[in-house]
């Protein structure tokens, strides 16, 4: 422990706990650990303060949303563009419709990459465009697939405004939508965020299994009838598995 900081050695001992246990009380932490418990107290007092852990109504720690914010950085370094790209071009050509990479970016999603289709009428969307994430197939998909706790607590505090004629309006019927796409394993959306388009998106996991972005393909309505949808649906799953898989995923993919 030379030239390291005794207490930051510690509070990241505590940190480390869990890795291996999603949530621990104070006892918990101190039998595990073998640090005192007047250490081990004064050092999740100044870890919860600071974000890093959160305690429930029970008392009871876990990691803190921090954590989501310091992962999102991670994973962009890690250039989710560039292992997703070729993937991307391959279902781009396959349907011939545009492709996003999107990502969660705060109460938002944002789009990261995108591949445009030699289509003579297609969807005007842009890299860094963003939408909220209870509105449209790609923010949404994010949003289902986040920690429960994590959802609930968006879901307790967004204010859904309409931005397309079929943007949700309900917070029941969002939840509806958010278990119908934690069911199926994709998400679905029309005139969500613009009138007479549409979007269809799968989720993207990391090597931990946990939600990292959305793969989407979208136009205007009238390209996703009826005869074309299972098909999309099926070729964008598997494209967005692909890159799950590239990213380290091991986890069943079949949802």
């Amino acid at each position: 422990m030379q030239n390291k900081n005794k207490t930051v050695v510690r509070s990241m001992d505590l940190l480390n706990l869990f890795l291996n246990h999603g949530k621990l009380s104070i006892n918990e932490m101190v039998q595990l650990s073998g640090i005192p418990k007047t250490s081990v107290h004064r050092m999740i007092g100044s870890l919860e303060e600071m974000g890093f852990l959160h305690k429930d109504k029970d008392g009871i720690y876990s990691l803190g949303l921090l954590f989501l914010q310091f992962g999102n950085l991670v994973a962009e370094r890690l250039d989710i563009r560039h292992i997703a790209f070729p993937v991307m071009e391959k279902l781009r050509d396959d349907i011939e419709h545009a492709v996003h990479l999107v990502l969660r970016d705060g109460q938002e999603s944002i789009y990261i990459e995108k591949l445009d289709t030699n289509h003579p009428v297609r969807l005007f969307t842009k890299i860094g465009k963003k939408a909220p994430l209870y509105a449209g197939a790609s923010s949404r998909t994010i949003l289902a697939f986040l920690p429960d706790e994590e959802r609930e607590a968006y879901l307790n505090e967004v204010e859904l405004k309409p931005i397309g004629s079929g943007t949700i309006a309900g917070k029941e019927e969002l939840r509806a939508s958010l278990e119908l796409t934690r069911k199926r394993g994709y998400s679905f959306s029309q005139s969500e965020l613009e009138n007479y388009t549409a979007e269809l998106s799968a989720p993207i996991f990391d090597h931990s299994g946990q939600i990292i972005a959305a793969l989407s393909t979208a136009g205007l309505e009238v390209q996703f009838g009826e005869e074309q949808l299972p098909e999309y649906i099926r070729k964008v799953r598997q494209a967005a598995d692909e890159i799950s898989r590239k990213l380290g995923c091991t986890a069943p993919l079949q949802r």
